[in-house]
Protein backbone atom coordinates (compact mmCIF):
# COMPACT_ATOMS: atom_id res chain seq x y z
CA UNK A 1 0.00 0.00 0.00
CA UNK A 2 1.35 3.52 -0.64
CA UNK A 3 0.87 6.36 1.65
CA UNK A 4 -1.81 7.60 -0.79
CA UNK A 5 -3.90 4.34 -1.55
CA UNK A 6 -4.25 0.57 -2.95
CA UNK A 7 -0.76 0.26 -4.85
CA UNK A 8 -1.99 -0.38 -8.52
CA UNK A 9 0.51 -3.00 -10.41
CA UNK A 10 1.86 -1.08 -13.37
CA UNK A 11 0.91 -1.70 -17.06
CA UNK A 12 4.18 -2.78 -18.16
CA UNK A 13 4.47 -5.77 -15.58
CA UNK A 14 4.85 -8.84 -16.54
CA UNK A 15 1.96 -10.47 -14.81
CA UNK A 16 -0.05 -8.02 -17.51
CA UNK A 17 1.79 -9.02 -20.51
CA UNK A 18 1.42 -12.57 -19.01
CA UNK A 19 -2.44 -12.12 -18.76
CA UNK A 20 -2.78 -10.73 -21.89
CA UNK A 21 -1.39 -13.18 -24.00
CA UNK A 22 -4.51 -15.53 -22.65
CA UNK A 23 -6.88 -13.89 -25.42
CA UNK A 24 -4.80 -16.33 -28.01
CA UNK A 25 -5.58 -19.79 -28.01
CA UNK A 26 -1.67 -20.87 -28.54
CA UNK A 27 -0.77 -19.40 -25.22
CA UNK A 28 -4.29 -20.53 -23.55
CA UNK A 29 -2.89 -24.05 -24.39
CA UNK A 30 0.50 -23.84 -23.45
CA UNK A 31 -0.19 -22.37 -20.15
CA UNK A 32 -3.17 -24.26 -19.32
CA UNK A 33 -4.52 -21.02 -18.17
CA UNK A 34 -7.76 -19.10 -19.33
CA UNK A 35 -9.50 -15.96 -18.47
CA UNK A 36 -12.65 -15.32 -17.07
CA UNK A 37 -14.18 -12.34 -17.29
CA UNK A 38 -16.53 -9.76 -14.84
CA UNK A 39 -17.90 -10.81 -11.17
CA UNK A 40 -20.07 -13.99 -12.42
CA UNK A 41 -17.47 -15.82 -13.75
CA UNK A 42 -14.77 -14.69 -11.01
CA UNK A 43 -17.00 -15.69 -8.22
CA UNK A 44 -17.67 -18.91 -9.84
CA UNK A 45 -14.14 -19.84 -10.72
CA UNK A 46 -13.17 -18.72 -6.86
CA UNK A 47 -15.63 -21.25 -5.65
CA UNK A 48 -14.08 -23.78 -7.96
CA UNK A 49 -11.16 -26.19 -5.94
CA UNK A 50 -8.04 -24.97 -7.13
CA UNK A 51 -9.08 -23.15 -10.02
CA UNK A 52 -8.87 -19.08 -9.43
CA UNK A 53 -5.04 -18.59 -9.80
CA UNK A 54 -4.99 -14.48 -10.36
CA UNK A 55 -7.78 -11.64 -10.21
CA UNK A 56 -6.98 -8.04 -11.62
CA UNK A 57 -9.43 -5.89 -10.51
CA UNK A 58 -9.65 -2.14 -10.26
CA UNK A 59 -10.11 -0.29 -7.20
CA UNK A 60 -13.97 0.69 -7.68
CA UNK A 61 -14.36 -3.23 -8.53
CA UNK A 62 -12.38 -4.25 -5.41
CA UNK A 63 -14.49 -2.31 -3.36
CA UNK A 64 -17.63 -2.91 -5.22
CA UNK A 65 -17.37 -6.36 -5.33
CA UNK A 66 -15.35 -6.87 -1.79
CA UNK A 67 -16.82 -10.40 -0.94
CA UNK A 68 -15.83 -11.42 -4.45
CA UNK A 69 -12.18 -10.36 -3.72
CA UNK A 70 -12.55 -12.09 -0.58
CA UNK A 71 -12.82 -15.40 -2.36
CA UNK A 72 -10.64 -14.97 -4.20
CA UNK A 73 -7.80 -14.42 -1.65
CA UNK A 74 -9.62 -17.04 0.45
CA UNK A 75 -8.58 -19.60 -2.52
CA UNK A 76 -5.78 -18.19 -2.86
CA UNK A 77 -5.46 -16.33 -5.93
CA UNK A 78 -2.88 -13.45 -6.32
CA UNK A 79 -4.90 -10.41 -6.30
CA UNK A 80 -3.66 -7.18 -8.14
CA UNK A 81 -5.44 -3.73 -8.26
CA UNK A 82 -5.14 -2.25 -11.80
CA UNK A 83 -6.22 0.67 -13.29
CA UNK A 84 -9.09 1.10 -15.85
CA UNK A 85 -6.98 1.17 -18.70
CA UNK A 86 -4.66 -2.24 -17.77
CA UNK A 87 -8.54 -4.28 -17.04
CA UNK A 88 -9.32 -2.92 -20.92
CA UNK A 89 -6.04 -3.96 -22.09
CA UNK A 90 -6.58 -8.00 -20.63
CA UNK A 91 -10.15 -8.10 -21.31
CA UNK A 92 -11.99 -9.02 -24.16
CA UNK A 93 -14.91 -6.97 -23.90
CA UNK A 94 -15.97 -3.84 -25.08
CA UNK A 95 -17.57 -2.33 -21.39
CA UNK A 96 -14.85 -4.76 -18.74
CA UNK A 97 -16.81 -5.49 -15.46
CA UNK A 98 -13.45 -4.20 -13.44
CA UNK A 99 -12.62 -8.04 -13.20
CA UNK A 100 -10.32 -10.30 -14.82
CA UNK A 101 -9.72 -13.95 -13.51
CA UNK A 102 -6.90 -16.16 -14.53
CA UNK A 103 -7.81 -19.83 -14.27
CA UNK A 104 -6.48 -23.10 -14.62
CA UNK A 105 -8.13 -25.52 -17.19
CA UNK A 106 -11.13 -27.55 -15.84
CA UNK A 107 -12.00 -29.98 -18.51
CA UNK A 108 -12.42 -33.66 -17.50
CA UNK A 109 -10.88 -36.93 -19.48
CA UNK A 110 -13.65 -38.58 -21.05
CA UNK A 111 -13.35 -41.65 -19.48
CA UNK A 112 -13.88 -40.13 -16.50
CA UNK A 113 -17.22 -39.26 -18.07
CA UNK A 114 -17.98 -42.00 -19.29
CA UNK A 115 -17.04 -43.77 -15.23
CA UNK A 116 -19.91 -41.32 -14.01
CA UNK A 117 -22.79 -43.23 -15.80
CA UNK A 118 -24.57 -39.82 -16.75
CA UNK A 119 -28.16 -39.91 -17.83
CA UNK A 120 -28.03 -36.44 -20.28
CA UNK A 121 -25.04 -35.11 -21.86
CA UNK A 122 -24.76 -32.63 -24.60
CA UNK A 123 -22.33 -33.43 -27.90
CA UNK A 124 -20.92 -30.49 -29.66
CA UNK A 125 -19.85 -31.77 -33.23
CA UNK A 126 -18.49 -28.71 -35.19
CA UNK A 127 -19.95 -26.14 -33.53
CA UNK A 128 -17.21 -22.79 -34.27
CA UNK A 129 -18.86 -20.27 -32.75
CA UNK A 130 -17.86 -19.78 -28.89
CA UNK A 131 -21.13 -18.30 -28.26
CA UNK A 132 -23.21 -20.68 -29.36
CA UNK A 133 -20.71 -23.05 -27.79
CA UNK A 134 -20.92 -21.64 -24.43
CA UNK A 135 -24.59 -20.90 -24.72
CA UNK A 136 -25.39 -24.46 -24.85
CA UNK A 137 -22.94 -25.40 -22.36
CA UNK A 138 -25.34 -22.90 -20.37
CA UNK A 139 -28.52 -24.61 -21.59
CA UNK A 140 -27.26 -28.12 -20.45
CA UNK A 141 -26.47 -26.80 -16.86
CA UNK A 142 -29.35 -25.56 -16.25
CA UNK A 143 -31.47 -28.44 -17.74
CA UNK A 144 -29.97 -30.73 -15.53
CA UNK A 145 -27.38 -32.70 -18.05
CA UNK A 146 -24.06 -34.06 -16.03
CA UNK A 147 -21.93 -33.72 -18.86
CA UNK A 148 -20.72 -31.73 -22.10
CA UNK A 149 -18.61 -32.91 -24.44
CA UNK A 150 -16.58 -30.62 -27.22
CA UNK A 151 -15.64 -32.89 -30.17
CA UNK A 152 -11.67 -32.51 -31.97
CA UNK A 153 -13.26 -30.09 -34.63
CA UNK A 154 -15.51 -27.47 -32.26
CA UNK A 155 -14.05 -24.20 -31.06
CA UNK A 156 -11.67 -23.90 -27.73
CA UNK A 157 -13.84 -23.92 -24.84
CA UNK A 158 -11.86 -21.59 -23.16
CA UNK A 159 -12.45 -19.05 -25.72
CA UNK A 160 -12.97 -15.83 -23.84
CA UNK A 161 -16.88 -15.01 -25.92
CA UNK A 162 -17.69 -19.17 -24.83
CA UNK A 163 -16.38 -18.78 -21.17
CA UNK A 164 -18.52 -15.17 -21.09
CA UNK A 165 -21.55 -16.51 -22.54
CA UNK A 166 -21.31 -19.97 -20.56
CA UNK A 167 -22.21 -17.58 -17.57
CA UNK A 168 -20.80 -19.46 -14.66
CA UNK A 169 -21.65 -22.47 -15.84
CA UNK A 170 -18.67 -23.74 -17.25
CA UNK A 171 -17.59 -24.66 -13.58
CA UNK A 172 -20.95 -26.36 -13.20
CA UNK A 173 -20.48 -29.55 -15.08
CA UNK A 174 -17.51 -32.14 -16.06
CA UNK A 175 -16.82 -31.08 -19.94
CA UNK A 176 -14.70 -33.01 -22.10
CA UNK A 177 -12.14 -31.19 -24.91
CA UNK A 178 -11.09 -32.85 -28.01
CA UNK A 179 -12.93 -35.90 -28.63
CA UNK A 180 -13.56 -37.19 -31.79
CA UNK A 181 -17.15 -37.64 -32.59
CA UNK A 182 -17.19 -41.26 -33.16
CA UNK A 183 -15.22 -42.09 -30.15
CA UNK A 184 -17.87 -40.02 -28.18
CA UNK A 185 -20.80 -41.61 -29.72
CA UNK A 186 -19.00 -45.38 -29.29
CA UNK A 187 -17.71 -44.41 -25.44
CA UNK A 188 -21.34 -42.99 -24.55
CA UNK A 189 -23.52 -46.11 -26.12
CA UNK A 190 -21.09 -48.76 -24.57
CA UNK A 191 -22.61 -47.23 -21.43
CA UNK A 192 -26.07 -47.65 -22.54
CA UNK A 193 -26.73 -43.99 -23.55
CA UNK A 194 -28.88 -43.25 -26.61
CA UNK A 195 -27.69 -41.62 -28.99
CA UNK A 196 -30.03 -38.31 -30.38
CA UNK A 197 -28.61 -36.40 -33.58
CA UNK A 198 -30.44 -32.62 -33.39
CA UNK A 199 -31.30 -31.89 -37.54
CA UNK A 200 -33.66 -30.15 -38.58
CA UNK A 201 -34.29 -32.51 -41.82
CA UNK A 202 -34.66 -35.46 -39.38
CA UNK A 203 -36.83 -37.91 -39.80
CA UNK A 204 -37.80 -38.42 -36.38
CA UNK A 205 -40.31 -35.69 -34.45
CA UNK A 206 -39.44 -34.43 -30.91
CA UNK A 207 -43.22 -34.79 -29.82
CA UNK A 208 -43.65 -38.01 -31.33
CA UNK A 209 -40.30 -38.84 -29.55
CA UNK A 210 -42.12 -37.36 -26.63
CA UNK A 211 -45.33 -39.06 -27.31
CA UNK A 212 -44.31 -42.43 -28.03
CA UNK A 213 -42.37 -42.35 -24.71
CA UNK A 214 -38.91 -42.82 -26.09
CA UNK A 215 -36.79 -40.15 -24.10
CA UNK A 216 -36.66 -41.44 -20.69
CA UNK A 217 -33.41 -43.36 -20.50
CA UNK A 218 -30.63 -42.01 -20.65
CA UNK A 219 -30.00 -39.80 -23.45
CA UNK A 220 -26.76 -37.98 -25.23
CA UNK A 221 -28.01 -34.87 -28.22
CA UNK A 222 -25.45 -34.57 -31.26
CA UNK A 223 -25.63 -31.26 -31.58
CA UNK A 224 -23.94 -30.06 -35.35
CA UNK A 225 -22.54 -26.59 -36.93
CA UNK A 226 -24.25 -23.72 -37.06
CA UNK A 227 -24.26 -23.35 -40.57
CA UNK A 228 -24.76 -26.46 -41.97
CA UNK A 229 -25.83 -29.21 -39.38
CA UNK A 230 -24.48 -32.51 -39.27
CA UNK A 231 -23.02 -34.74 -42.09
CA UNK A 232 -24.45 -37.82 -42.85
CA UNK A 233 -21.38 -39.89 -41.61
CA UNK A 234 -22.76 -38.22 -37.98
CA UNK A 235 -26.36 -38.29 -38.48
CA UNK A 236 -25.24 -42.23 -39.24
CA UNK A 237 -23.68 -42.98 -36.09
CA UNK A 238 -26.96 -41.67 -34.40
CA UNK A 239 -29.61 -44.10 -32.74
CA UNK A 240 -32.59 -41.29 -34.34
CA UNK A 241 -32.46 -38.47 -35.63
CA UNK A 242 -34.54 -36.34 -34.66
CA UNK A 243 -35.87 -32.98 -35.83
CA UNK A 244 -37.42 -29.82 -33.47
CA UNK A 245 -41.41 -29.26 -35.35
CA UNK A 246 -41.81 -25.55 -36.38
CA UNK A 247 -45.44 -25.08 -35.83
CA UNK A 248 -45.19 -21.06 -36.74
CA UNK A 249 -44.04 -19.70 -39.57
CA UNK A 250 -40.09 -19.52 -38.74
CA UNK A 251 -37.95 -20.98 -40.76
CA UNK A 252 -36.02 -22.93 -38.31
CA UNK A 253 -34.55 -22.08 -35.01
CA UNK A 254 -30.72 -21.21 -34.23
CA UNK A 255 -28.45 -23.53 -32.57
CA UNK A 256 -28.94 -22.68 -29.14
CA UNK A 257 -32.44 -22.19 -28.96
CA UNK A 258 -33.04 -25.77 -30.59
CA UNK A 259 -30.64 -26.93 -28.08
CA UNK A 260 -32.26 -25.67 -25.11
CA UNK A 261 -35.56 -27.23 -26.64
CA UNK A 262 -34.23 -30.92 -26.91
CA UNK A 263 -32.16 -30.96 -23.70
CA UNK A 264 -35.28 -29.49 -21.63
CA UNK A 265 -37.42 -32.36 -23.52
CA UNK A 266 -35.21 -35.06 -22.08
CA UNK A 267 -34.99 -34.01 -19.46
CA UNK A 268 -39.28 -33.36 -18.80
CA UNK A 269 -39.33 -37.19 -19.69
CA UNK A 270 -36.17 -38.26 -17.59
CA UNK A 271 -38.09 -36.63 -14.62
CA UNK A 272 -41.77 -38.41 -16.05
CA UNK A 273 -42.91 -41.54 -13.46
CA UNK A 274 -41.56 -43.60 -17.04
CA UNK A 275 -38.12 -41.83 -16.93
CA UNK A 276 -34.56 -42.60 -15.37
CA UNK A 277 -34.50 -40.12 -12.51
CA UNK A 278 -37.19 -39.40 -10.36
CA UNK A 279 -38.45 -35.71 -9.77
CA UNK A 280 -36.48 -35.50 -6.81
CA UNK A 281 -33.29 -36.26 -8.89
CA UNK A 282 -30.49 -33.66 -8.75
Amino acid sequence: MSPNGPELISPRSSRVAAARRLARRNFRSKERLFLAEGPQAVREAAGFKDTLVELFATVEAAERYADIVGEARDAGARVHLADEQVIADISTTVTPQGLVGICRFLDTPFEEILKGRPKLVAVLANVRDPGNAGTVLRCADAAGAEAVVLTDASVDLYNPKAVRASVGSLFHLPVAVGVPVEQAVAGLKEIGVRILAADGAGTDDLDDELDQGTMGGPTAWVFGNEAWGLPEETRALADAVVRVPIHGKAESLNLATAAAVCLYASARAQRGSGGCRSVTDS
